[in-house]
């Protein structure tokens, strides 16, 4: 008798439990912290997708790693960026290497679609906010394009749909360019529709509300993305130079993320500089500066008036670059990596007359304006990371530069964008060489080892994906096509 009442009490306590445990597991998968993503108000994503867009897009891991191609930095550090110096064809090709990037700006594209979709599906809270689509649409565009930029074909069309395709397929890049392009008219329609608005004021970290800039800063993207496809489609010039004139005249003033109500964030190259000492200053840009006596020179290599040779395996194991007690530097690299609080440019000032006084000079007109306006407003900027006024010397120094040619615009883009810019530097590097045009003599001679190109024509596609996704496995293979597959507005394939 007692042995059956236990069994019956352990039985009752089982099920007591298999209860419990059922209710339970109906709960656990269940965030009751935070609001679901439709009950979050769309603006309030806003600076997250600003800031992430300068920390893993524009800037991070793929302006790192592309400085060292440009050369307009030195990697080292006996690591990641010494092997990237080095042109080590494991650490370009390794599904690994642009991963946590990767990763990174497809989370941010999730963010942005989110709120592109709140908006154009009118969930309460967020109906009629056309500047709001706007702007997001703008970021969209952007990250897309550096995406497409660095890595060639990518999930675009069928790309950030979650659960419903977790295996997009790869668009051309030709046509995620198309997207791009109809994205940036679509960005400019809804913000003249949300003009009267001011929803976005206290979450807009790069213009604080000025849907002006907003609009000028998507006719400069507008500019920069028709001006990648010019060896493929010249036809484009005169647009290039409409889009880039447009944004002139709304007045852009670049689109940087800086201080915002007082309160300042580390630069992304400033932390990475910080934590990892992986760059000293190149003489590509140094010698550039020197025989223009370029006003930059002294930022650019710490005052010590030296720089080194790319690809120098000794220079290039450096491990302890400055004073970790005083911050005086034991070798030269770009002063403005030790403050910390300089803006990230999402698209700076001076590129937009860059692109403008190239489709004047290709157009047989004269861009003397175009240019020296690029070149004082790329010094100025400089010069404002450490509180100086540099007006006068830029307009000193963009004056004897006296008229340009491609050559002279091309140096002074190139030397301009060694800032955190690298990333459109590849891209003009790609786009001349298409053309058939070089300006900047590369110096690296790891760049070609035994006869085989190590430069990579674009970046490998990441570790999530290649294993994750059929589609991208495949074209990824073993890593290798980086170095012979240029991307389609570079010569390669549709």
């Amino acid at each position: 008798m007692k042995k059956k009442n236990i069994f019956i009490a352990l039985s009752v306590a089982l099920l007591g439990f298999s209860a419990c445990s059922e209710d339970t597991l109906d709960t656990i998968n269940k965030d009751n912290e935070h609001p679901a993503p439709d009950n979050v108000p769309a603006y309030l994503q806003l600076s997250e997708a600003i800031m992430n867009t300068g920390y893993s897009a524009v800037s991070g891991d793929y302006s790192f790693y592309i400085s060292s191609l440009t050369e307009q930095e030195i990697g080292v550090g006996n690591n990641q960026l010494m092997k990237a110096e080095l042109r080590d064809p494991i650490e370009w090709a390794a599904s690994t290497t642009f991963n946590n990037t990767w990763n990174s700006v497809y989370g941010n594209l999730n963010n942005i679609r989110q709120i592109i979709s709140k908006i154009e599906n009118e969930v309460p809270g967020n109906i009629g906010q056309y500047d709001l689509l706007g702007i997001a649409q703008i970021l969209e565009a952007l990250n897309f394009g550096i995406l497409t930029d660095m890595h060639g074909d990518i999930p675009y069309s069928e790309a950030l749909k979650g659960l419903e395709n977790l295996q997009p397929k790869l668009d051309s890049q030709k046509d995620v360019y198309a997207g791009i392009l109809a994205t940036l008219d679509s960005a400019i329609e809804n913000l003249d529709k949300g003009a009267d608005l001011a929803s976005v004021q206290n979450q807009d970290i790069v213009f604080n509300g000025d849907l002006n800039q907003w609009k000028a800063f998507a006719y400069s993207l507008k500019a920069r993305y028709l001006l990648h496809k010019l060896a493929v489609e010249p036809e484009v010039l005169k647009d290039v130079k409409a889009a880039a004139q447009k944004a002139v005249e709304l007045g852009f003033k670049g689109a940087s993320i800086r201080e915002f109500n007082g309160v300042t964030c580390d630069n992304p190259w400033y932390a990475f500089f910080m934590s990892r000492s992986y760059t000293l200053s190149s003489n590509t840009v140094a010698n550039l500066m020197k025989a223009n006596n370029d006003p930059r020179l002294g930022f650019y290599t710490y005052d010590l008036g030296e720089a080194y040779n790319p690809g120098d395996t000794e220079i290039s194991q450096l491990t302890v670059l400055y004073n970790s007690s005083t911050g005086e530097p034991y070798y030269a690299f770009p002063e403005w990596l030790m403050l910390g609080s300089q803006p990230i440019h999402l698209f700076s000032e001076s590129e937009l007359y860059f692109i403008l006084a190239e489709t004047q000079l290709r157009s047989g007109e004269d861009a003397t304006e175009a240019f020296q306006t690029a070149v004082k407003s790329s010094i100025s900027d400089i010069y404002s990371f450490f509180g100086e006024d540099g007006s006068a010397d830029a307009a000193t120094f963009a004056e004897s530069l006296g008229t340009p040619t491609l050559k002279t615009l091309f140096e002074q883009k190139y030397v301009a964008q060694c800032v955190d810019e690298q990333v459109e530097t590849y891209n003009d590097l790609r786009r001349l060489e298409a053309m058939g045009e070089s300006y900047i003599n590369l110096t690296n001679p790891n760049n070609t080892q035994s006869g085989i190109n190590r430069f990579p024509y674009r970046l490998p596609y990441a570790n999530s994906a290649v294993l994750g996704n059929p589609n991208i496995k495949e074209a990824y293979g073993d890593g290798y096509y980086i170095y012979s597959d240029k991307v389609w507005w570079a010569g390669g394939a549709n």
